[in-house]
């Protein structure tokens, strides 16, 4: 039996949520843990499960409520991404970031993550919101590694600037509007499940990371590679091992989403409208 090829996969789930979703929306947000609640704020709500997506795979982690919902934030549309999959549950990082491809062959152009971390950077109290400025991959793995299908994107995908510069941009612009401290950052991205160690978070300093997580840089990197632009938010949920001598916990993690949620809502719903006026490309 042929084994079906990532684009024909890709392109037999879009055309399964273009039947429920259509048109579908050029903006998509993927929801971290403890950030499904902000897929409330959409008005005119269209639920897919994600269990009903074809070659979706399953989420396993609580906080990840597994579902993709379009609707609208005022006159934009947008779909909301409610939760993820990670390299730890056992996914490959082709699973990991299948979602990505089927939102390229979608249509979106402009894609916003988020994610709960820990804070590496002493001055990264819990509840501070950071911007991406750029990652380190530290899995051990790349998600484009393998033969390249040109239908996807080009061989070696430049990263230069894989959080882009103009969104960047317009995020600070938007939390100064809205009071909140925006501050920029490094994420290093680390395979779990476990938390990392205290020397592990000396190293990491040492490289310069500001937050650690398990998620968002395959992601990342594969939606440049689908020639998207994209913005990435973190949430510092907890100081990261060794940092204050105390245990971490994934409850604490959910609660730190819950209590930014409000916050970073606003900013990605005005994120949103102002990237929902630019005319399209």
């Amino acid at each position: 039996m042929t084994e079906v090829g990532l684009f024909e996969r890709a392109e037999h789930a879009a055309a399964f949520v273009r039947s429920a979703i259509d048109p579908f929306p050029r903006i998509a947000v993927v929801l971290g843990s403890g950030l499904g609640p902000l897929a409330d704020r959409l008005d005119q709500r269209i639920v897919v499960p994600y269990e009903q997506i074809p070659f979706f795979p399953r989420t396993t982690v609580a906080g990840h409520f597994g579902n993709l919902i379009a609707g609208q934030l005022g006159d934009v549309r947008v779909a909301f991404l409610q939760g993820r999959f990670h390299y730890y549950e056992g996914h490959d990082l082709d699973a990991v970031t299948f979602p990505m491809r089927v939102l390229q062959r979608l249509g979106v152009s402009t894609l916003i993550l988020t994610a709960a971390t820990g804070g590496i950077n002493l001055s990264l109290a819990p509840g501070t919101l950071v911007c991406l400025t750029d990652h380190l991959n530290l899995i051990g793995y790349n998600p484009l590694r393998g033969p390249n299908d040109d239908r996807l994107g080009v061989r070696f995908a430049d990263m230069t600037d894989v959080y882009s510069p103009r969104l960047r941009a317009l995020a600070y612009e938007e939390a100064e509007r809205l009071n909140i401290n925006l501050l920029a950052g490094v994420y290093a991205c680390m395979p779990g499940p476990s938390y990392e160690t205290p020397a592990e978070i000396r190293m990491l300093r040492t490289l310069g990371a500001d937050v650690v997580g398990m998620s968002t840089v395959p992601e990342a990197l594969v939606a440049r590679h689908a020639g998207m632009d994209v913005l990435a938010f973190a949430v510092v949920a907890n100081a990261a091992a060794g940092v204050l001598g105390t245990p971490i916990t994934h409850e604490e993690v959910l609660q730190a989403g819950r209590e930014a949620a409000p916050q970073l809502g606003s900013l990605i719903e005005r994120v949103v409208m102002r990237v929902g006026q630019e005319p399209a490309a």
